[in-house]
């Protein structure tokens, strides 16, 4: 697994270092604490670390199957997002900048934090209202994940509000413990990323903008010809001597 870099500067595949045709982007958001660095780290590795420093928005990147296919997946680990006293979501510009470059969505909470999933409907609220990274697009595919299921004598979300709470909001669900089964963890983002690597892959705004802007001048305004070198020398020479008639003249 590679660490990129953080969301500010993120160098879109592929690259030397990334070859694949096909890069696939997710974003996970949620709550401080919930677990969203260990579900990408797990999901990627294969290795749980129980602690970590706090996240400052780190962008992973490893090339995998997917049905078949070798593409490259990068997933942005976003800070935890909070809640103030006056009951008003932070969802910071870090955070809305990665919803606009992902291609998909995971948000994340924990069994064992009430307040983590009473986040989860401002979350999806902001993420439909931020879009994704298709301009002027329908919103990017969104899953709903419970994390720490093992952490059962501690439990404050009951197993069934999770699945009724993604009903509502049309997202898949998936409860699972990144600490024990990384099966459910590989099998959650493997669905997400097949889902993806079936739809077409989107054409990069920047040079889609710049073939319509081309098209649009052309159509308007006739491309003059480049002149040759013949005729800059002669208009060089008739400069020159311009100028020199002028301080004779003088």
């Amino acid at each position: 697994m590679r660490l990129i870099q953080n969301m500010i500067t993120i160098a879109e595949c592929p690259t030397p270092e990334c070859p694949s045709n096909r890069v696939i982007k997710i974003a996970v958001i949620g709550g401080s604490g919930v677990g969203k660095t260990a579900l990408v780290v797990r999901f990627l590795t294969k290795r749980f670390i129980g602690d970590y420093e706090r996240n400052a928005g780190n962008l992973y990147s490893r090339e995998v199957q997917v049905d078949g296919e070798q593409v490259a997946v990068q997933v942005q680990d976003t800070p935890g997002v909070e809640m103030t006293n006056n009951a008003v979501l932070l969802f910071p510009d870090h955070v809305t900048r990665s919803v606009q470059w992902a291609d998909a969505v995971v948000l994340v909470y924990s069994v064992a934090d009430r307040a983590s999933f009473d986040l989860i409907s401002g979350l999806h609220q902001q993420v439909v209202q931020s879009g994704g990274a298709q301009p002027h697009g329908p919103p990017p595919p969104i899953i709903l994940l419970a994390n720490k299921s093992d952490l059962v004598h501690l439990r404050q979300v009951d197993p069934e509000q999770g699945p009724l709470l993604a009903a509502a909001l049309g997202c898949s669900f998936y409860e699972l413990s990144a600490s024990e089964d990384y099966s459910q963890v590989h099998g959650a983002f493997h669905r997400l990323c097949g889902e993806l690597a079936k739809r077409p892959a989107p054409a990069p705004a920047l040079a889609v903008a710049t073939s319509n802007s081309e098209k649009r001048r052309s159509a308007l305004i006739p491309r003059p010809k480049s002149p040759n070198m013949q005729d800059l020398k002669r208009r060089f020479k008739q400069a020159l001597s311009a100028k020199v008639r002028t301080a004779t003249s003088v």
